[in-house]
């Protein structure tokens, strides 16, 4: 899936030069001219990454970034500083306030799509685009197509995501409500047991194929995605 950016920026041409790049690199992109509206947006739904134009009207993009890394909520949310400022001591700065890259301007679009994917890919793996492939098991997200040794898997946007995410993050349980926030979406009202629904989905989908057995049900604390056999919890209730 599409990795989301929030561009807050207040120079209209640039704005609009940065939202074409970025849609013509498949990005999904989300404008704000200013530290508020930015808020409203985050608030709504959590980016990927942040582009943060460092001079903004009112709140400054120094300050709004400060503000960010100091909410438990939006603490790990990248962020890429777009500044005219060429100084050291201003890309020290950025940094030390908690920006996870920095690039002044003007800068080319190549440039700044490359440093967009080297963040994503150290911050969150799960958007970028990079084939991702395990015993077999292949997903592609520049055409969402799902296989195994060639032979294409059928699978529902939704349980693409949760395939997509649990691949992307091996061998860690993650619980009911930690899948709804990083699959479904931050601020997504919906049950608990829906993940569980989505689940048997998943592994019906790749029952043929003898890998419904990756996706595994810890007992009383969430799901995983393993290719080691788990022997403690053979067909739980969980499971179906």
């Amino acid at each position: 899936m599409a990795a989301r950016i929030l561009i807050v920026e207040d120079e209209v041409a640039i704005l609009e030069l940065v939202v074409f790049n970025l849609q013509q690199a498949g990005f999904e992109t989300i404008r704000a001219e200013n530290a508020e509206r930015a808020m409203i947006v985050i608030n709504d739904s959590l980016p990927d990454l942040i582009l943060l134009d460092w001079m903004l009207p009112g709140m400054s993009g120094i300050e709004f970034a400060r503000m960010l890394r100091r909410n438990e909520r939006t603490r790990l949310i990248p962020i890429i500083m777009l500044t005219a400022r060429v100084q050291e001591g201003d890309k020290v700065s950025g940094l030390e306030i908690g920006a996870d890259d920095y690039i002044t301007k003007p800068f080319s679009p190549r440039e700044l799509i490359a440093r967009i994917n080297a963040v994503l890919r150290r911050m969150v793996p799960e958007a970028s685009e990079e084939v991702i492939e395990i015993k077999g098991l292949r997903l592609d997200p520049s055409n969402h197509r799902v296989t195994v040794n060639s032979r294409e898997i059928e699978l529902g946007p939704t349980e693409y995501r949760l395939l997509h995410y649990l691949m992307t993050h091996t061998d860690r349980v993650y619980s009911r409500s930690q899948l709804l926030d990083r699959v479904w979406g931050d601020h997504v009202f919906i049950e608990e047991r829906t993940v569980d629904v989505h689940i048997r989905r998943l592994r019906k989908a790749l029952q043929f194929t003898g890998m419904d057995n990756w996706i595994q049900t810890v007992r009383s604390a969430g799901y995983r995605f393993s290719i080691v056999p788990d022997i403690s919890s053979k067909d739980s209730d969980e499971r179906s």
